[in-house]
């Protein structure tokens, strides 16, 4: 017989069997990125601004692993403003061509800087550059004004490395809730939820009402 996937088993209700939100993350983002036509890793990123008004964006997800999940972002921005004095934030993955949502909540980091560094300098020059010269989320005069100043900059550095900000770093958010919903028709959808305490092994599971 052959070994059922993680995603059967997780809506089977009579397999109580642990299963690692990770492992299944992980099958859910391949099968993304093997249907999507554009940026499996796109996720709406979730934020608190000094009001308590809610705040949402699109990001990339940029890297991931036991730790958590994680994006680069100017900290002078408003999320990054926002994370540094609220580090809380939620995370939504919306697959629309497999019919299915991933949803994320947790306290963030800030990344060592040498994950920064590595990040940062693997990006394409004209990406590097665009960073480097932007003052995300600030009043901007017109378009023109910003690409002279990636053409100052540009013209600065000459042909070497354009160095990494220091306002430019990356925050991974650390889960304590996971859950995966899948459509099922008429409504019915399937929704299931993962609890833990952020960088443990230990996951409780609990079906959700749609």
């Amino acid at each position: 017989m052959a070994e059922r996937s993680l995603t059967d088993r997780l809506f089977d209700d009579a397999d109580r069997e642990p299963i690692d939100p990770f492992d299944l993350f992980e099958l859910w983002f391949a099968e993304a990125k093997a249907t999507e036509i554009n940026d499996p890793n796109a996720m709406a990123l979730a934020t608190v601004d000094e009001d308590g008004q809610p705040d949402l964006r699109m990001v990339l997800l940029n890297a991931r692993d036991r730790r958590g999940f994680v994006f680069f972002t100017n900290f002078e921005s408003a999320k990054g403003r926002q994370l540094l004095a609220r580090p809380k934030a939620a995370l939504l993955f919306h697959w629309k061509t497999l019919r299915r949502q991933v949803r994320i909540r947790g306290p963030v980091e800030v990344v060592a800087d040498a994950e920064a560094d590595a990040y940062f300098s693997g990006r394409p020059r004209v990406s590097q550059l665009a960073s480097s010269a932007s003052s995300q989320s600030r009043p901007l005069h017109s378009r023109a004004e910003l690409l002279a100043r990636v053409e100052a900059l540009e013209a600065r550095v000459g042909e070497g490395p354009v160095p990494r900000p220091p306002h430019w770093s990356g925050f991974r958010l650390r889960p304590q809730s996971i859950e995966f919903w899948k459509d099922g028709a008429h409504r019915l959808h399937d929704r299931v939820l993962f609890t833990g305490e952020p960088g443990g092994d230990t996951w409780t599971r609990q079906r959700l009402n749609p």
